[in-house]
């Protein structure tokens, strides 16, 4: 029955294929998806179907969630990246907040979408207690995609006292991705890009804003987990990566088909036939969808392990299993931008112009493939440690490097 929820799920990206396919031309000039596009996308499920079926959604897999984004990025990669992200983030606080808390945020406002994370902008963050309970934060956070959708945003802040920081009681600095209710950010006009150009990654800004005590303890991973869902007890750093890498398969599966197509009915300059019969279309073409289905065997592999790893128990996600979930993200993420690249180049000046998807395609795949999660300076950690070096807390299995909630006072 999962399996048959799943399907309809991926049938229904392709119902909405035109209207996916217009969301993504109109975010080029736009910046952002159309809000009539978000709506649609909102009443058939989109931004839900990750969460858990008692909190109204469908209880995605890890590998289901890469299938469903794959399918919508080889329409359109902005679409699918504005999807990913407002289901990602609706999924990871889920994990994140007191299921009773929970049902008053997913089953109260079944429309909800949620934005976050980011990088430091030019204003450094600081949250700061208050009497009654509530949290305020200040501060400025970039590449917040999706923004313009979402009803909460979460802003990542250390917790501090005057000029210093708040300790727990460990002594390590208190750090959270605090979150914030609509009416308490600013979007920053910031994302003037060439890949993902649609995504709406703009700054977003906090000055005082105020975080109602009830929601200051929330964050967007916790354990023991709430769900037994496996997805649950993948740390911070693994979610945000293997979402990621869905999209990178998507580019590159639609520029598979786009390239074919294009091989098949262009005759190039000085040529008597199409390009589809040229020796040099066919070697690449024979190699790209090699390189497709390898990194996406891979990570697919290496999800399926994790997922059996965790299934059934309480336990977090080993070091072997997470740097090999790690490494086949990157992996994706670096051989599709490749693929992408080479077609792009073996489709000749036809690809250069605007209208082409393959134009959009090749800035797309170099957007995901420089996203922190998935670049290739990645490799460098991951191959120092197949060569006997010590991980660092992000892979050495486990909690990695979860961020979490202030404890209570």
């Amino acid at each position: 029955m999962a399996r048959e929820v799943h399907e309809t799920r991926l049938a229904k990206i392709e119902e909405m294929r035109p209207i996916i396919a217009r969301g993504g031309d109109e975010g080029q000039e736009l910046r952002r998806l159309p809000d009539d596009v978000v709506e649609a996308l909102v009443d058939e499920g989109f931004f839900r179907f990750a969460l858990p079926e008692e909190m109204g959604g469908e209880n995605a897999s890890s590998m289901e969630t890469i299938e469903i984004l794959e399918h919508m990025a080889a329409i359109d990669a902005s679409v699918a990246w504005n999807v990913m992200l407002g289901s990602e983030i609706n999924a990871m606080a889920v994990g994140g907040m007191d299921p009773e808390l929970a049902q008053e945020v997913y089953l109260d406002n079944p429309r909800v979408i949620m934005c976050g994370g980011g990088g430091p902008g030019s204003t450094p963050s600081r949250a700061e207690r208050q009497p009654d309970g509530s949290i305020k934060v200040w501060g400025q956070t970039t590449f917040i995609s999706g923004c313009h959708n979402a009803t909460w945003c979460f802003m990542p802040a250390p917790l501090m006292k005057g000029d210093e920081m708040e300790l727990d009681e460990n002594g390590v600095p208190i750090f959270n991705v605090w979150m914030l209710p609509r009416d308490q950010w600013e979007i920053m006009d910031t994302w003037d890009v060439a890949g993902l150009r649609g995504s709406g990654s703009h700054d977003v800004k906090a000055d005082g804003a105020v975080i109602p005590a009830r929601f200051a303890g929330v964050s967007l991973w916790t354990v023991p987990a709430h769900y037994p869902n496996p997805v649950y007890r993948m740390p911070t750093g693994m979610r945000l990566a293997y979402n990621k890498a869905a999209i990178a398969l998507g580019i590159a599966r639609g520029a598979l088909q786009v390239f074919a197509d294009v091989a098949q009915n262009k005759i190039p300059m000085l040529s008597s036939s199409s390009l589809a019969n040229r020796g040099i279309a066919k070697w690449r073409m024979g190699l790209a969808e090699a390189k497709y289905r390898s990194c996406r065997a891979f990570l697919m592999e290496a999800m399926a392990a994790m997922e059996e790893e965790l299934k059934g128990n309480d336990d977090l996600p080993g070091a072997k299993t997470t740097q090999d979930a790690r490494l086949a993200c990157v992996h994706a993420g670096n051989e599709c931008m490749e693929i992408v690249d080479m077609l792009h180049n073996t489709a000749g000046t036809s690809a250069m112009r605007m209208h082409s998807p393959l134009e959009r395609q090749l800035r797309d795949a170099h957007g995901t493939a420089s996203h922190r999660w998935i670049a290739h300076p990645l490799y460098e950690d991951l191959g120092a440690i197949l060569l006997g070096h010590e991980p660092s807390a992000e892979f050495a299995g486990g909690a990695g490097v979860p961020i979490g909630p202030p404890p209570p006072k």
